[in-house]
């Protein structure tokens, strides 16, 4: 079940706030709780299972880490992290690992280790991050032990950012687990916020998917440099309205309930350097390993050699955590070998050049990563790349891009290119209606513009049947 699905916004959610908000205040977690579960067995009811194990196992070694004498907290925690990997890594790579192996095995004429396919269940990669944070919070007294099963159940259950993101670290939202406030501002802010995540996905990534799966599926026989940059143009929108799309209808529909989540994105595509992009992008993914693996590591408090490889290293382990392939490894190294070049003397080139140059810089090399980012293998990124950028050319490429192109691409290709700048917030800002008539006008401006993205964003849902979630395959 996807946010932006006929059944979740006209029956899950309506009837889990229902339920929710009738139910009383000592029950409500409970309640959250369980509407979670049925969330999460909708889509994965087989595999609902190895997520209440993961709870419980997390839930007992937290009890125990914080009863255990000091000289065996380490070890317990080492035990605990290492039950959660070997979780994510029996069901996400073992079979990345089989068939890495069996190409070695290949090589030596040896036998073939036989795996069949294992399937990965919604979100697993997510839950584990937040169970592993739940440890290393108790671990590190950055906040107390969760003595309620409920309440430690939720922190990893909760729907709303429970298959996709953003990550919540516990010490975020421990106390508003415990405690929080519900009010009609809060229910209002989360309401309109859900909207603008849903008009994103619906109106902006739907349509510029269309338009970026049709390039990539294309024989290298048909495709040309034009067509290549607009394709990878469309799947660079995509991924950002897709993905900040859903974290906006995580972040709203956690204020439905109570919850103040941290925000995930701030406009990373005008950023001026890649360490800038990944202050911007995926913010919450970035403070997680930045925390939990780049500073344990040693940060940046090493010689310079060993700060280069401990950002190699969680930039590698962050493209394997996208997802069980060295296409992600390659986009996660291409990261991490510019983020090492920018605490160089190159960083004082970059800094004493124009904004424009430096924007043009970072833009250039997040689309490339993101080549291999959406390729299935290495040959197909790097053809495309070879394509974009008239290396090669095949003899037959001769598919129009005006073929390509139609009224709702343009509208959404335009949109999306003035969305990804703080423009909006900016005009909002500046509305000169605020002077003349500060309440009436703005309340009654917000519902218009409000309800008429609902209605686009429902219209769009029913009549469509390109409706992906990019994200849910991590």
């Amino acid at each position: 079940m996807i946010f932006s699905s006929t059944i979740f916004i006209f029956c899950f959610l309506p009837l889990t706030l229902l339920l929710y908000f009738l139910t009383p205040s000592a029950w409500k977690n409970f309640t959250a709780f369980i509407v979670s579960l049925i969330f999460y067995a909708w889509g994965e009811i087989s595999y609902t299972l190895v997520m209440l194990l993961s709870i419980c196992v997390n839930y007992s070694i937290g009890i125990y880490l914080d009863y255990a004498h000091e000289r065996y907290k380490k070890s317990i925690l080492i035990f605990g992290l290492t039950i959660n990997l070997m979780l994510l890594i029996a069901f996400k790579y073992i079979n990345f690992i089989t068939d890495n192996i069996n190409d070695i095995l290949t090589l030596l004429n040896y036998s073939l280790v036989v795996m069949p396919p294992v399937h990965l269940p919604l979100g697993i990669s997510f839950f584990t991050f937040h169970a592993i944070s739940y440890l290393v919070d108790i671990y590190r007294r950055t906040t107390p032990v969760e003595h309620r099963f409920i309440n430690a159940a939720l922190y990893i259950t909760l729907f709303p950012q429970l298959v996709a993101g953003p990550i919540i670290r516990y010490h975020d939202v421990a106390e508003q687990i415990k405690s929080r406030q519900h009010s009609l501002a809060l229910f209002a802010s989360g309401t309109e916020r859900f909207i603008i995540g849903l008009a994103k996905k619906t109106l902006l990534a739907n349509p510029l998917g269309e338009l970026a799966d049709e390039v990539f599926n294309l024989p290298g026989s048909e495709l040309h440099s034009d067509i290549a940059w607009l394709g990878l143009l469309c799947y660079s929108l995509q991924i950002y309205f897709d993905f900040s799309g859903y974290s906006d209808m995580a972040i709203g529909l956690g204020r439905m309930l109570g919850f103040k989540f941290l925000e995930n994105f701030n406009y990373p595509y005008i950023a001026c350097s890649i360490q800038e992009f990944w202050r911007r992008w995926h913010i919450s993914l970035s403070n997680w390993f930045r925390d939990y693996l780049y500073i344990p590591l040693g940060g940046n408090r090493v010689s310079p050699l060993r700060a280069y490889l401990n950002l190699n290293i969680v930039f590698f382990l962050c493209g394997l955590w996208h997802g069980a392939s060295w296409n992600f490894i390659i986009w996660g190294m291409i990261h991490g070998l510019f983020l090492s070049l920018e605490k160089t003397r190159f960083i004082t080139l970059l800094e004493r050049s124009s904004p424009l140059i430096r924007h043009a810089y970072t833009l250039l090399i997040v689309m490339i990563s993101w080549v291999f980012f959406r390729c299935s293998d290495f040959s197909s990124a790097t053809h495309f790349l070879a394509i974009m950028f008239g290396i090669t050319q095949e003899p037959g490429a001769l598919y129009n891009i005006a073929l390509l192109i139609n009224n709702e691409l343009i509208i959404a290709l335009s949109i999306g290119i003035i969305a990804v700048t703080p423009i909006y917030p900016y005009i909002k800002n500046i509305n000169p209606l605020k002077e003349i008539m500060p309440s009436m006008a703005s309340t009654s401006s917000s519902m218009i513009f409000y309800c008429s993205l609902l209605i686009l964003s429902l219209i769009k849902i029913s009549a469509g049947t390109y409706n992906p979630f990019i994200y849910f395959r991590f």
